[in-house]
């Protein structure tokens, strides 16, 4: 048994006894997800377009992610509609800009790595680079997308006589926590994870320069941007749809 198994192992078990049922479909969610993106890299390896690939790819794991892990039929199709909407806008702010930057492809820190192998494997790195991003923030809007719908449908269920302006009032105290906690994550997760490359430069002697115009930092730092940017956007159109969805649960009734 590798190391790999044996901690998805442990991970499925505590999973299942933390959460039970619920527990149990989340990583099974979390399975399904890792799946797809094995059959996104697939097929973008086998040379389909990548956007398309791409964009379906994303609308299948926010739908599995979103409704596997809730039961709430409300709260689920608000988080979905306004994830979906989030995922057409930041494709819209992602690819002029990262074709601005020119960020796509690989840095001079990682030529050493890859310097014995073909680059010439007819795939478009400026896409791929689109892709990279676009996949990123994926965790992150949903996650703050079911957090705010759920907070809200509570209150809604609770307080049913609340206005326009309490409950939107409620939305943003509950999204300034989810976005408090979620920057810090992206944060040092970027940070984290390029830990290695950041002591190798300081041994280095790399001036600061050097750092805001590396390659592999600015693209990482575009990850982080990107991914708060869109978990602010998320949080606003989950607290606008939920007023919406408020009103039409009270006219029916």
């Amino acid at each position: 048994m590798t190391t790999i198994s044996l901690l998805t192992i442990i991970l499925a078990v505590l999973m299942v006894i933390s959460g039970g049922r619920r527990g149990a479909i989340s990583f099974v969610s979390l399975l399904l997800n890792f799946t797809l993106l094995f059959l996104t890299v697939i097929l973008i390896a086998g040379g389909l377009p990548v956007l398309p690939v791409t964009f379906l790819a994303a609308v299948c794991i926010l739908a599995i992610t979103i409704y596997l892990g809730n039961t709430d039929e409300v709260e689920t199709n608000v988080a979905f509609l306004a994830t979906l909407t989030v995922l057409v806008l930041m494709l819209l702010l992602i690819v002029p800009l990262d074709h601005l930057a020119q960020i796509h492809g690989f840095s001079n820190e990682e030529s050493e790595e890859i310097e014995a192998f073909n680059l010439a494997i007819g795939v478009n790195f400026e896409e791929i680079a689109l892709t990279t991003t676009l996949l990123s923030t994926l965790g992150a809007i949903a996650e703050a997308a079911i957090a705010v719908a759920s907070g809200m449908a509570e209150i809604i269920r609770q307080t049913a006589t609340e206005g326009d302006s309490e409950l939107r009032k409620s939305g943003r105290n509950i999204g300034l926590q989810i976005m408090g906690m979620t920057f810090n994550t992206l944060f040092f997760g970027m940070f984290g994870g390029n830990l290695a490359l950041f002591i190798l430069l300081y041994k280095l002697h790399a001036s600061f320069g050097y750092y805001l115009n590396s390659k592999i930092f600015v693209g990482e730092t575009f990850l982080v941007l990107y991914s708060a940017i869109a978990v602010i956007l998320v949080i606003w159109l989950t607290i606008e749809f939920m007023i919406i969805k408020a009103h039409k649960m009270k006219q029916s009734k």
